[in-house]
């Protein structure tokens, strides 16, 4: 009888498991419990999927018998393509194979871009290194195609899927403006930023000096750390584009320091001048700030030169931003030398500031000696709080311009400083252009929160959490289980107990 109860209980637990891996195949969800949703898609993305024309599918490569930690990564991208395919209503569709089993797959996958990488393998007491795939081939039905060379773990991976996936679905690019011929940096020169831009946009050079206008395929113009003064006239084209509807992204230095020389000197172009005519005012000054970047000195100690990180309050970093999607996700931006920024029009509601110092910043006004060695800073040089950086300013005929003090700042990651300057002129010049979809997927899981810039109390807190929790889920655990052993020593002492 017994024996029977056993079987039937199997029976059902099987029947039961069964059902739940066939409803899971058809219906899958996951709980997410992360602060910023880094396990559930993006509205970007559901609305990138939702808004497909053409069937795409996935094309995943990835080796068998990958090491624990990139099966890992295996596993959720097969996971998030489920949810892609789902989300689409089933435009989307993916497979999955391995080009190392199959020599004419492998060389046509090579040829496409992707390259194989090696892993380290433990094996007999010894690491050796084996070759292996991990990236992805959308291709829209028409043929064309986009590689995404080797898949990343993390809040990338549904990045990268969904920008390759909206830069095929889109068919004519709306185009982005750089002005030229002022010293400006070069598309070459713009690196990651170019690379985000291009791909939603036809980013094109915008020479000034022709006597043509500014072009009406370009939704934004940008204006990039001029070095040459600009005539009037050509401030007259951007006059004319702003009262189009046009919109201006516009970053500027009116100040320069110069390591070489260790000094610091006021700086203009006619760009402040022109601003301050539509009551945006950027001040010939540099901030200092407390919360700053750090340059690398060098310093005798004995026979030997020693490099040394030392704080430079000249390289604020910005991290005090307003609610807005093109600041949305931002963590922190460094901004090599900026400047007070403030309204001065008479309509206040024309301008918002999106980002500011921190509450210990000060004001040094220019020509200054940069002492980064001697100088000891103290609490006396960070008297104000909370400057503004970077706004938003609505032009009296329409049109809109996101201002930064720092002209310096979009390349500034370039050498090392900041992952989120690049998103920051990006995501300005996308919520100028009306097409903000991939904002909050750029920035989506950016997370660089450092224990040491923590309030004390709030390390302290974090501290014993990690000391005491682990323990007293054990004493629990522990309680739980000796109960647990008492309540089935008292059945077995009981007269009926069978």
């Amino acid at each position: 009888m017994k024996m029977k109860k056993y079987t039937v209980k199997i029976l059902l637990t099987a029947g039961i498991l069964l059902v739940l891996n066939f409803l899971a195949e058809r219906f899958f969800f996951r709980f997410d419990l992360t602060e910023d949703g880094q396990y559930t898609l993006s509205n970007a993305t559901k609305n990138i999927v939702k808004d497909l024309v053409d069937p795409m599918t996935v094309k995943a490569y990835f080796s068998e018998e990958l090491p624990p930690d990139y099966e890992n990564v295996k596993r959720e991208f097969r996971e998030l393509l489920v949810e892609y395919a789902n989300a689409s209503n089933g435009m989307i569709d993916y497979e999955f194979s391995d080009p190392g089993q199959d020599e004419t797959l492998e060389q046509e996958v090579v040829q496409k871009g992707v390259q194989p990488i090696l892993f380290n393998v433990r094996e007999k007491d010894q690491v050796t290194q084996k070759k292996g795939y991990m990236a992805a081939l959308i291709s829209k039905g028409d043929g064309t195609e986009d590689i995404i060379p080797v898949i990343q773990p993390g809040p990338g991976m549904e990045y990268s899927l969904s920008t390759g996936i909206k830069k095929l679905s889109v068919s004519n690019k709306p185009s982005i403006g750089l002005v030229q011929g002022h010293g400006e940096p070069a598309l070459s020169d713009l690196g990651q930023v170019y690379q985000m831009l291009s791909i939603l946009y036809n980013v094109e050079n915008v020479d000034l000096s022709s006597p043509e206008p500014i072009a009406d395929r370009f939704k934004t113009v940008a204006l990039l750390a001029p070095k040459d003064t600009i005539p009037p006239s050509q401030f007259a084209r951007l006059d004319e584009f702003l009262a189009r509807g046009g919109n201006l992204f516009v970053a500027i230095n009116t100040v320069q320091g110069d390591f070489q020389t260790a000094q610091g000197t006021a700086f203009g172009t006619g760009v402040r001048e022109w601003l301050m005519g539509k009551g945006l005012e950027i001040e010939q000054s540099f901030i200092v700030d407390a919360s700053c970047g750090a340059v690398t000195v060098q310093q005798q100690q004995g026979f030997f030169r020693m490099n040394r990180q030392v704080q430079f309050p000249y390289l604020p970093l910005i991290n005090n931003f307003v609610e807005h999607p093109i600041t949305k996700g931002l963590e922190q931006v460094i901004m090599p030398f900026a400047s007070p920024m403030r309204y001065i029009g008479q309509n206040p509601a024309s301008f918002v500031g999106i980002a500011y110092t921190s509450a210990q910043t000060g004001v040094v006004n220019p020509p200054v000696f940069f002492d980064v060695i001697n100088k000891q800073w103290t609490e006396s040089d960070f008297p104000v709080a909370q400057l503004t950086v970077a706004g938003i300013l609505q032009t009296d005929n329409g049109g809109r311009i996101v201002a930064i003090s720092d002209g310096d700042f979009p390349v500034a990651n370039q050498q090392g400083f900041s992952s989120d300057n690049a998103s920051l002129m990006v995501n300005s010049i996308d919520w100028l252009s009306d097409d903000t979809g991939l904002i909050e997927l750029r920035t989506k899981g950016i997370t660089a929160r450092p224990i040491s810039e923590l309030e004390e109390g709030e390390r302290t807190t974090i501290k014993w959490l990690n000391f005491l929790v682990p323990i007293l889920l054990i004493i629990v655990y522990g309680v739980f289980r000796t109960q647990q052993q008492r309540s089935k020593r008292m059945k077995r002492m009981n007269e009926s107990y069978v």
